[in-house]
């Protein structure tokens, strides 16, 4: 356990500084150097590139967690498991690529006048998509071994790095946009490439067959598995894409920047629990494998509480440095001001709400995910086609933040009467009734006459303000015993 607990906070630290890397990226670079369309146009090629490569993956991400325990032999090369995982999801990239050719005189008559540039780099998604699928497939395979931090630094880290000197080569006129295109590609593809390296080094990388690995788990069990996980991880991706869609389709891929860039801030309230995630998954399946089912409970409301103590510090962050954030972008972004508000009530409830989506797709019930997710993706798409048109991306925002609470709610009803578990507690009230009191500090707070200043001085007030309520109260046992280990290693008691 301690060696996940290191992987945990190594993945933690790598993703806050790949987020403040992607913050130059999003909020200093791309908004000054790039017209809104080109802007648009890169976001839009990272939301594509998911979902083609979900559909080609046929569920099987989320095989490897939930089966993968089943098949651990290293002596026996995890019986063929990973030239099963390769070989289905590629040859779905296959059939996914031809229809990708079909349909693109539909997408030229929804996007062709509002969003031209879309269009001229269409075929740039297949490498990409193809890249994004076997990186994903890697990944998973990786978390299964309970090898989590390389991949944290090439996804998180290593990409935004090397996204930042594309943006540089390019503003320097060293290359023109579509050859910077091409480079922003090459970079988010690398990741794959290195993660066949790694395997390499860690002698895991097995693509034989295996003569029993149709007989460890049964074929009929893990292809209706699969059916549902991959209608489920569909589901999921098309619902993170839909807005950028519809708002490509009704207002351009100028509003698709200011959207998009929005979004990506309000992201770094997710760096807590996706760092976590990558080694709780594993656990819960592993849990259920052993019907441990009072660990799981105990894991469900310490994941919960953990999440809420920084998620909610970082949307305080967010929130009341709102203008300041906008004001070291164009005047154009600020549109973006009502979507980092509604999207980061979505991701609070998101973290708040713990791993109940992990404990439905590692436990029997596991075809219900889908169901909900099913449900979700319809509400977007009705609730998007109410909104865009009469307030644009700000009721796009506000269309997915009702969505993602009520999707959330259900997943917790559901858990708690299946499971007898849930993830709250009094401590979940008093994180809330702790933020209240240092959004009201940042309130009263006056105005730096500088901008950078004002960013500090405020960051601090709410960080001292929440952080001694948190532990005076004692709110989290796992803040407390942290401080109280480091004052120790200081040699303070």
């Amino acid at each position: 356990m301690s060696v996940l607990r290191k992987q945990g906070f190594l993945n933690t630290i790598i993703s806050y500084a790949g987020m403040v890397i992607g913050y130059v990226n999003t909020v200093l670079l791309f908004p000054n150097l790039m017209d809104p369309d080109q802007v648009g146009l890169t976001r839009f090629l990272l939301q594509v590139s998911p979902i083609y490569a979900q559909f080609s993956a046929l569920g099987f991400t989320n095989i490897s967690l939930k089966y993968f325990p089943y098949f651990r032999d290293k002596d026996k090369k995890h019986n063929g498991f990973l030239f099963l995982m390769l070989l289905i999801p590629l040859a779905g990239f296959v059939v996914v690529t031809g229809l990708f050719f079909l349909l693109k005189p539909t997408v030229v008559e929804h996007l062709g006048k509002q969003s031209p540039l879309a269009l001229d780099y269409y075929y740039y998604i297949i490498p990409l998509s193809f890249f994004t699928l076997l990186f994903m497939l890697l990944d998973a395979y990786l978390r299964s071994l309970y090898k989590t931090v390389v991949q944290s630094f090439l996804q998180d880290f290593l990409v935004r790095v090397l996204t930042l000197g594309a943006v540089f080569v390019y503003s320097w006129g060293w290359i023109d946009f579509q050859w910077f295109v091409i480079l922003f590609i090459a970079v988010n593809s690398c990741t794959a490439f290195i993660s066949i390296v790694y395997l390499l080094w860690l002698r895991q990388f097995f693509v034989r067959p295996g003569k029993t690995m149709f007989s460890i788990v049964p074929l009929k069990e893990v292809v209706r598995y699969g059916l549902y996980s991959f209608l489920g991880n569909v589901s999921t991706t098309v619902i993170t894409f839909t807005d950028s869609a519809m708002i490509a389709a009704y207002s351009g891929l100028d509003d698709v920047a200011f959207y998009t860039t929005a979004y990506f801030i309000t992201s770094a309230i997710l760096v807590p629990s996706r760092g976590l995630n990558k080694i709780v998954y594993p656990q819960v399946a592993d849990l259920f494998k052993a019907q441990d089912m009072t660990t799981l409970g105990r894991l469900y409301k310490n994941m919960t509480r953990v999440n809420m103590v920084v998620g909610f510090l970082l949307f305080l962050g967010i929130w009341c440095n709102v203008d300041n954030i906008f004001a070291l972008m164009p005047k154009d972004y600020s549109e973006g001001r009502w979507v980092i508000l509604f999207m980061g009530f979505a991701r609070l409830f998101d973290l708040a709400t713990g791993i109940n989506g992990m404990i439905l797709l590692t436990s029997d019930k596991y075809r219900y995910d889908l169901y909900f997710n099913v449900l979700m993706v319809a509400l977007v798409i009705y609730t998007n086609y109410l909104l865009i048109p009469p307030y644009g991306i700000s009721g796009a925002a506000f269309a997915s933040m009702m969505v993602y609470i009520l999707y959330n709610f259900f997943r917790v009803v559901f858990v708690a009467k299946y499971f007898k578990m849930q993830p709250f507690g009094w401590d979940s009230l008093l994180i809330v009734a702790i933020s209240a009191v240092a959004f009201g500090a940042s309130w009263v707070l006056p105005q730096m006459p500088h901008l950078l200043l004002d960013i500090a001085v405020r960051s601090l007030v709410i960080t001292a303000v929440y952080g001694s309520l948190m532990v005076g109260l004692k709110v989290s046992p796992e803040l407390n015993n942290g401080i109280r280990k480091s004052l120790v290693r200081l040699g303070i008691n």
